[in-house]
């Protein structure tokens, strides 16, 4: 693939230093080394590789690549693995994409309170879907989902949502038979919005009397418990969005769209458009035009466009994609073997283990020769600060 015109390392690489100098003092930690691992991503301050084909003899470099969740260039390869992780985990079912969204309000005090309100959102959306699908009277079943967060919208405003991806179906209470649920729909929507949004409210005052909720700005006085209960009034009576999209076609339309969804940044380098000392251009959707084209370019000063990005940074240690009930790391593989055979479907034959390498270097790499297909080996590695000793011309890639 073709490296794009305009990357976001570029723009840290040449405005990053004055926005830091600009903004001393109001930059966290995490969001700094965000910036420094973008900004070294695939150059020779990480060090790489020198690949060589085994067949025509065409050599390239390789540098390394940061892996920092939160980089636009690292994110496509760490999809790729995960989504063959959980190939095997895919069941001959109907699946659900539901999304829970935080009013705007709440939006708010998640931004100030990250880590407390992101693990809320996650733990309040899957106790909804679990607790309204194990009703009798709705579906009666132990249903599984994978849960991701999004915190950014189109314009890389502060937007924190979960997408979530439901099998059509569960296990009975006692374990024995598979309940699917009604052609073409999973569970009323509105049910749903009810019980997230108490769940949510509930969670969110649990949160405050422990002392784990921090506020600023004109809303400071909401450190006090009678404010902060009285300020939630209204939201008890507004509409909460949660909606759910049709039905995937099928296990391979679900890889599909897990592949898009699970690493997905802030912002790609593919919708970055121009980006100068004064102001960035990028691509984005305005989702408030209900019919037509919602594409259109928007342009941001570069200061804000940094800093906007920056708000997507998550805390330190915090995943950002969770499995629960039936899908529970824990007990993933136990569940999908039973459903597996009530549904008297075959496991996928899993592959070989692989055998122990006897050498570290040569190592066949994924790509094939760029020239003439064959396999690639590692025939040198060299060391941030290090220069490689075979002649080859530089080539971004992935090491």
């Amino acid at each position: 693939m073709a490296r794009p015109r305009l990357e976001l390392a570029d723009i840290f690489r040449a405005h990053g230093p004055a926005w830091r100098q600009a903004n001393t003092g109001h930059v966290s930690l995490s969001q700094l080394k965000v910036m420094s691992a973008i900004e070294a991503c695939r150059t020779d301050a990480l060090g790489g590789h020198v690949a060589g084909c085994t067949k025509c003899g065409h050599h390239h470099i390789s540098y390394n690549s940061c892996k920092n969740r939160h980089c636009p260039k690292c994110q496509g390869p760490a999809a790729r693995d995960w989504m063959e992780a959980r190939a095997a985990d895919l069941l001959p079912v109907g699946y659900f994409h539901v999304v829970f969204t935080l009013p705007a309000e709440i939006a708010q005090i998640a931004y100030w309170n990250k880590k407390a309100a992101y693990g809320l959102l996650f733990k309040a959306s899957a106790q909804t879907v679990t607790t309204i699908a194990a009703d009798p009277k709705r579906m009666g079943a132990r249903v599984g989902m994978t849960s991701v967060l999004h915190t950014w919208g189109s314009a890389l405003t502060h937007h924190p949502h979960i997408h979530m991806i439901v099998p059509g179906g569960g296990l009975s209470p006692d374990g024995t038979k598979w309940i699917g649920c009604k052609p073409g729909f999973f569970l009323h929507v509105r049910v749903l919005a009810r019980l997230f949004r108490r769940l949510f409210l509930q969670g969110l005052m649990e949160l405050h009397r422990e002392g784990r909720l921090t506020f600023f700005g004109k809303l400071a006085g909401l450190a006090d418990a009678d404010a902060f209960a009285t300020w939630l009034g209204p939201l008890r009576k507004i509409d909460w969005v949660v909606y759910a999209k049709p039905p995937f076609g099928g296990p391979e339309a679900v890889l599909a769209y897990l592949s898009r969804y699970t690493h997905r940044v802030a912002i790609s380098n593919n919708r970055l458009v121009s980006a100068d000392a004064h102001m960035v251009a990028f691509h984005w959707k305005d989702y408030r035009i209900k019919s037509g084209d919602r594409r259109s370019v928007m342009r941001l000063a570069t200061p804000e466009f940094i800093r906007r990005f920056l708000i997507h940074v998550l805390p330190d240690g915090f995943h950002r994609i969770r499995h629960y009930g039936l899908l529970a790391s824990s007990i993933r593989k136990a569940n999908i073997t039973r459903i597996r055979a009530l549904l008297c479907v075959q496991s996928p034959e899993q592959p070989a283990a692989p055998q122990p390498e006897v050498e570290v270097i040569p190592l066949t790499l994924r790509e094939p020769c760029p020239c003439c297909g064959s396999p690639m080996r590692i025939v040198e590695t060299f060391r941030r600060g290090q220069k490689p000793m075979s002649r080859a011309p530089p080539r971004e890639q992935a090491a």
